[in-house]
């Protein structure tokens, strides 16, 4: 007998879904996909840092030998030991004391200067130099680290050049005994700008009006919201003047030139390396390998001597990320935005 439930319908057969309507990831999706890889790589790169960390410490833990006399293994591992040490001055020079590793101010590189003349085993430092230049304060941090510890510690101080050594990195490496550049090398440029920029006439065509009340006439020099006056451009031009002599004293001790000599090439301009070399302001053409042997022979240990990086795995890590993103522009951009007065020895070329 067959019953007919009609209050329990049989459903219809479903129909596939097709490829074509199934959902899109949303960009939300996405977005979520790319944070995950992003943070998954850098764990990565984290956990490969940690790596060559752990064995460059396990490297350098000594190994014990029981058949080996002592004072003869302390006299081998001394004279292992002596070395030339590298320090980079790489960049525009300003002056910042951070913690981070990766920075590179004034106080940074002046802070290892003194550690590292003050090794036993660093016998001489050569200074990698790749810099414009920067702000004057910061410039003289470096400049002063140098010339103390070629006076407290008698060390031996080589600069090398890279693709520019020019105003302030000029200005660092006549505080040296040495000085070796590339032939194509861009350096000069000895001399002192002062930067400050008017902004009267924007700021008028948007509506906006600077009101300053102030403590004296020469207070607000240097303001971007007007013009400078002929008071405070004299003012200014003495303050020019005299980081300008500075320059040009610092120059002619360094390289042992008279005052007068000096200024016939401190006008500003650059020069190569070849003719930095037949106008006495360097010493030898050559590269890094060329002033690590220069340093070696001067400080008694020969050519090809034992080099020591001032660098550590983190600091070169970061580093390296710091100069790839300087690629996508964020340095220019940070310096573009930085309207500030500045008084520097540095060269604007790049």
């Amino acid at each position: 007998m067959e019953v007919n439930n009609t209050n329990n319908p049989v459903p219809a057969p479903q129909q596939p879904v097709s490829s074509q309507n199934a959902p899109k990831p949303t960009p939300a999706t996405q977005t979520r996909f790319w944070l995950k890889a992003v943070a998954a790589l850098y764990a990565l790169s984290l956990l490969a840092a940690f790596a060559v960390i752990s064995r460059y410490d396990n490297a350098r833990k000594p190994r014990s030998n029981n058949n080996v006399d002592v004072s003869e293994l302390s006299g081998l591992l001394s004279s292992k030991k002596a070395a030339v040490a590298v320090i980079p001055v790489y960049g525009v020079i300003s002056q910042s004391d951070s913690s981070r590793v990766w920075e590179r101010g004034s106080q940074q590189i002046a802070r290892k200067i003194k550690t590292m003349s003050a090794k036993k085993e660093v016998k001489a430092i050569v200074l990698d130099i790749n810099s414009p230049g920067g702000s004057v304060g910061a410039v003289q941090d470096i400049y002063t680290a140098i010339k103390r510890a070629r006076r407290e510690t008698k060390k031996f101080f080589v600069a090398r050049f890279g693709d520019v050594s020019a105003s302030g990195g000029y200005y660092v490496a006549s505080a040296c005994d040495k000085i070796v550049a590339q032939p194509g090398t861009i350096t000069g440029s000895i001399g002192v700008v002062f930067n400050s920029s008017n902004l009267e006439g924007l700021l008028k065509k948007i509506g906006v009006r600077s009101e300053v009340i102030k403590s004296g006439k020469f207070k607000d020099i240097g303001s971007m919201s007007r013009e400078m006056t002929p008071e405070e451009r004299k003012l200014l031009q003495a303050i020019i003047d005299d980081s300008y002599a500075q320059f040009v004293d610092a120059v002619a001790e360094g390289r042992k030139m008279p005052v007068e000599k000096v200024k016939l090439v401190a006008d500003g301009r650059i020069f190569s390396g070849r003719q930095a070399l037949s106008e006495g302001l360097v010493d030898f053409l050559g590269d890094l390998p060329d002033a690590l042997n220069l340093a070696g022979e001067l400080s008694g240990l020969g050519k090809n001597p034992r080099v020591i990086r001032d660098t550590d795995p983190f600091e070169q890590f970061f580093s390296l990320m710091d100069s790839k993103l300087s690629f996508l522009g964020s340095k220019k951009f940070e310096e573009a935005l930085d309207v500030s007065p500045k008084l520097e020895f540095r060269w604007y070329g790049r």
